[in-house]
């Protein structure tokens, strides 16, 4: 089980996040959700050790992450929101360099990596690198990362950007099975059809703070609402949807 507990991130007299608090258990997939500059990212690098918080902690089986933070990072599978990537690299020896620094016996590996690159659509560009890449086969590059050691733990930033339509119900279908696996798998996405399709709970984050929890359902009744998306509007937008919108139209057809 992954726990966030209590968890607040200030710098100086800013609070990226404030006191927040969720468990992600096995076999499920929990949704993080919230506009942009809630503390969505700001809590994501908390939970994979890239920051320390102020405040709070994040455990996992129990036992506080920076306690053995290299142990618990072994266990991690992470797509970040930015494709961050070695562009001089090809896709093969990015995935190389990955297997390479998880330990995976190197004959596994290279079997591994070129089955990926085959399902990804990416066999014919292995050899080509990074910096050619449209940022839809990054993106796959990104995800086969992240997934070739096994992990026990996936943290999903945006995971489908970029993706075209195929790629993106393959991912679903896939992230959907490893749930089904066992694995602890946490998603932030501003793909509410992604969340709605694959996400067995939500947390909704606003202004660094909880401001809803469940299950989709149970957010639906709670706020007696249609959708996910209804529910995320009625929660952190209000009416200033139609609000800013009529505004910026306004703006746009002055002449």
């Amino acid at each position: 089980m992954l726990e966030i507990r209590n968890v607040t991130k200030s710098y100086g007299r800013l609070t990226a996040v404030n006191n927040v608090s969720f468990t992600v258990r096995p076999h499920e997939v929990c949704g993080y959700l919230g506009p942009n500059g809630s503390g969505k990212s700001t809590t994501i690098k908390i939970i994979t050790g890239m920051l320390e918080p102020t405040a709070g902690t994040v455990l996992y089986r129990g036992q506080d992450i920076r306690e053995d933070l290299i142990a618990y990072k072994s266990l991690l599978g992470y797509v970040p929101e930015e494709p961050h990537l070695y562009s001089y690299l090809t896709g093969w020896e990015y995935l190389q360099l990955v297997g390479e620094l998880r330990c995976l016996p190197s004959e596994a590996l290279e079997r591994k990596i070129g089955r990926m690159l085959s399902l990804f659509l990416l066999e014919d560009y292995k050899y080509a690198p990074i910096s050619s890449y449209s940022k839809g086969m990054k993106q796959k590059i990104l995800i086969a990362a992240a997934l070739v050691h096994n992990p026990e733990i996936l943290i999903l930033d945006e995971p489908i950007s970029g993706l075209d339509i195929t790629a993106g119900l393959v991912f679903r279908e896939l992230v959907s099975r490893l749930a089904g696996e066992g694995k602890i798998i946490l998603c932030s996405s501003h793909e509410l059809s992604l969340v709605e399709n694959v996400c067995s709970d939500v947390v909704i984050l606003h202004r660094g703070r909880v401001v809803g929890r469940g299950s989709i359902e149970e957010l639906r009744q709670l706020r007696n609402q249609p959708s996910l998306e209804a529910v995320f509007s009625d929660l952190v937008a209000s009416d200033n949807i139609e609000s800013v919108a009529r505004q910026m139209f306004e703006l746009v057809m002055e002449t």
